[in-house]
This record gives structure tokens, C-alpha cells and sequence, in this order.
């Protein structure tokens, strides 16, 4: 499967992976700033964004996505960064396959199983008649029925695109998303243990990562750091992307 990506820089490589609804369009402002130092790829995952549709979507899956993906791109080893789901899907992969991961970096996610968080955004979503839609400005009016937070309404408009017959569609593919919706909400499968320097960076006003999730992490990666960025929520790299990037940057150069 040929996941639709996007490099910049030079450099050891850096790979980013994008959060649930997400595209790699989030993350290419911060990618442009670190290839400064590293030749940093973003890709959107399986059944979002522009990279293909699939009949199913789990972490072991995701996981070997990612790993034909550093195949196909002669990458034979890498420093992983993963947001959310993103940040699962690099535990995954970081378990299995040790060896070809330089640091992990996991954004606001434990690698724990959480409970349901996203059912007003589903409804939301499914609520929108495609056939029917006129413009994007009415399918923010429509999402504001659910989703009251206007920034979340625009990171979920950016996977609505116009279709070939001039109507609309979404990028993501929301029936399969949806069904397999706990699998996305479970923690990462694979059993392994991943010594090398690992970091954990956490919102300050985000539940994603607690004080008590902290054994858990040691227990699959003994190495790891916590940073925590205090003016933040769950979404860190668009609410505090300079801090971000500096806590990335010191990490990965050190």
C-alpha cells in the first residue's frame, strides 16, 4: 500500500505520525522546522487523508504500515514521533521492532487502553448529507450542533474535500473508523520492551497522561522521560508548537 506522504530536510531520518481524524497536514509546519536538522517525513495513515481506503484499521496494522512504509524509502532506522493515535501506533511499532527505532517521542498518549471520547464527533460527522451539502461554511454550521469547540470543527473540516462530480466527500474513511473505533481505543498489542531513550510529553490541562499511567509506560520503555507543557490540552503541537519543537529538538540532538 503507497501511503501518501510528504520529506523535507536532510539528515538522520524523523518520521511523524498524525492523530484519530487527523492528516499530515497537521504536523508539516512543525516537520518544515525540524528538518532543519533531520529529514523528517509525515504520511497520512491508512483510511485518512489522501493515503488509501482499507477494510480494517488497528495498531498491528498500523504498525506494519509504517514499517513497509521505512521499507519502501530505504529507511532502516528512524526516530519516531506520534501523536495520540499516532503515538500508539509508534509504541506499536517501536515494540515489535526495536532495532529500527533511534528515540521514541509520544505526544499526550499512554499506552493504555482509553475509554470512549469521541462518540458527539462521529455523530457529527455522519449527521453531514454529502449528496446534499452546498458549501464548507454550511458544514461548519452543521458540526457546531455537536462540536462547540471552533478549532476542532476546522482540524475535522480539513478532511472534507470536494469530489470529481463537484460535490463533497470525506477524506477519511468513517465507516470503517467508526466500527473499528475500540480497536483505536485499545492499547498497543505488541509485548515487547524498547530500552532506548524514549519521551513522553503531555498537555498540562489534558487527562490523556496521568501521574498513574507513569508505571505503565516504565514497563514497556524502562528509558523514559515525561516532559509536561503546562498551557496545553490535548492538541500540544497546535497550541504550543514552539515549546514543542524546543522539547523535540533537545531530545533528538542530545
Amino acid at each position: 500500500m503507497e501511503l501518501n506522504f510528504k520529506s523535507f530536510g536532510q539528515g538522520e531520518p524523523l518520521i511523524i505520525l498524525h492523530g484519530l481524524f487527523g492528516t499530515l497536514d497537521n504536523w508539516q509546519t512543525l516537520a518544515k522546522q525540524l528538518a532543519e536538522n533531520f529529514l523528517v517525513f509525515i504520511f497520512d495513515a491508512r483510511d485518512h487523508g489522501r493515503s488509501p481506503h482499507t477494510d480494517h484499521i488497528d495498531y498491528p496494522t498500523m504498525s506494519e504500515d509504517l514499517l513497509a512504509f521505512m521499507e519502501q524509502n530505504w529507511i532502516y532506522k528512524a526516530h519516531i514521533l506520534g501523536h495520540s493515535m499516532g503515538g500508539k501506533t509508534a509504541m506499536e511499532f517501536t515494540l515489535s521492532y526495536p532495532d529500527m527505532v533511534n528515540k521514541l517521542i509520544a505526544v499526550d498518549i499512554a499506552p493504555k487502553t482509553y475509554p470512549p471520547g469521541h462518540n458527539e464527533i462521529f455523530d457529527a460527522l455522519f449527521a453531514i448529507d454529502l449528496k446534499t451539502l452546498k458549501n464548507r461554511q454550511e458544514a461548519e454550521t452543521l458540526l457546531e450542533k455537536k462540536v462547540p469547540v471552533y478549532a476542532t470543527r476546522q482540524f475535522l473540516l480539513k478532511s472534507l474535500s470536494r469530489s470529481l462530480d463537484g460535490g463533497f466527500e470525506w477524506k477519511l474513511n468513517l465507516p470503517v473508523i467508526f466500527r473499528d473505533y475500540e480497536k483505536i481505543l485499545h492499547a498497543p498489542t505488541a509485548q515487547g520492551v524498547f530500552s532506548g531513550p524514549s519521551l513522553f510529553i503531555r498537555g498540562g490541562q489534558s487527562d490523556y497522561v496521568l501521574d498513574s499511567d507513569w508505571p505503565t509506560v516504565l514497563r514497556y520503555f524502562p528509558a523514559a522521560q515525561l516532559e509536561t507543557i503546562a498551557n496545553s490540552s490535548h492538541w500540544v503541537h497546535a497550541e504550543a508548537p514552539e515549546t514543542l519543537l524546543q522539547l523535540v529538538k533537545s531530545f533528538l540532538l542530545a
